[in-house]
């Protein structure tokens, strides 16, 4: 009799582990396919915005030399050592992202980072890509100072990665003027609250 409740016990155990397996297999499998969606949904608009940026008015696009502009970067101070650009037509079209307008684009390769940069800081559209803290809009990759905030997530979405970065790594901006600006990390530290 008391090899049968022990029995019972153990099979009743074992059921809930299975169950706990099974549901956190789930999860981490939703986990990991929402991660795939948004990432592959921003770098698909990534692409589209660059093709388009280029492809716009060829005839417009010249190298000039721009000065030296700094971006701060979630705890990151990035300052472009590359001070050349391609600039095209300057007369762009912004482009909507899950209905935010956006003013640009942000790559940086070494961490598999494309996202579109949002025009107006909301929760929402924090929560749907980086955005274009200061300046406005339209100011992104003119010389002077840029910030542009976006939430550090454990699952590996947006700045969640920039730990991963070291100095001389690019970051790579292109507005939609199409002018594009290579920015190169030369120091990076955490900045406090205040």
């Amino acid at each position: 009799m008391f090899e049968s409740k022990y029995s019972k016990v153990l099979t009743v155990i074992l059921v809930i582990v299975i169950i706990a397996i099974v549901a956190l297999l789930a999860f981490l499998g939703y986990d990991y396919y929402q991660k795939y969606s948004v990432t592959k949904q921003a770098s698909d608009f990534v692409d589209n915005y660059q093709s388009d940026v280029t492809t716009g008015d060829k005839e417009n696009t010249t190298n000039d030399n721009q000065e030296q502009n700094n971006a701060t970067l979630d705890g990151l101070d990035d300052t472009p050592t590359s001070n050349t650009s391609n600039s095209g037509s300057s007369t762009g079209t912004k482009k909507t992202f899950k209905g935010f307008t956006t003013v640009g684009t942000m790559k940086i390769p070494k961490i598999n980072f494309e996202y579109p940069i949002l025009e107006k800081l909301t929760t929402q559209s924090l929560a749907t890509s980086v955005v274009a803290l200061y300046p406005s809009g339209d100011s992104i990759n003119q010389p002077g100072n840029t910030v542009i905030v976006g939430h550090n997530y454990r699952n590996g979405l947006f700045f969640s990665n920039l730990k991963k970065l070291s100095n001389g790594d690019k970051i790579y901006i292109t507005d939609y003027r199409g002018t594009s600006i290579t920015y190169t990390i030369y120091n990076k530290f955490e900045a406090s609250e205040t």
